[in-house]
């Protein structure tokens, strides 16, 4: 999405929706993109990634305007001094609290500490550089006790 005024937003989002049915149109958090979230949730096919997000208040009003997800922004809010895991959690307690059918996305992770949290926080979806994503699979305990249980298994078989 280019345009930063609602109209604009709209006529975008129209022709970016048709792609596919499994396309989401990502708007900024801003006064002109709620309005077009706004009007693009009335669509049928009104999906909507609310983006740039760094408060729960900003969260609850892409939910109100009608987004499907909300993507906090933490390791942006981390490396300004705040606490982004502070607003993955207020936005949770706020979707809960006000029943919102909108999904609290955690972005710009940075490391698998951020994962963690972001999961026990109550994100509902994670977006990670792969790099994150290959260190969550590996863990020198689990190469360590894998190759204990092959030596073993060659014993055994061997005899």
């Amino acid at each position: 999405m280019i345009s930063t005024d609602a109209p604009g937003m709209i006529e975008e989002a129209r022709e970016i929706l048709s792609w596919s049915e499994h396309v989401y149109v990502k708007i900024p958090t801003i006064p002109e993109g709620l309005k077009a979230m706004r009007e693009i949730s009335r669509w049928p096919n009104g999906r909507i990634n609310a983006t740039l997000i760094f408060s729960a208040n900003q969260a609850f009003l892409a939910a109100k305007a009608g987004a499907s997800y909300a993507s906090i922004f933490l390791g942006r809010l981390d490396d300004a001094g705040l606490d982004g895991m502070e607003v993955v959690r207020q936005t949770r307690q706020i979707f809960d609290n006000y029943g919102f059918d909108c999904q609290v996305l955690a972005a710009s992770i940075r490391n698998t500490v951020h994962v963690t949290q972001a999961l026990l926080a109550g994100a509902d979806i994670l977006t990670m550089p792969f790099p994150v994503l290959k260190t969550m699979m590996h863990s020198p305990f689990t190469d360590i006790g894998l190759q204990r249980f092959l030596e073993d298994w060659a014993k055994i078989s061997a005899k």
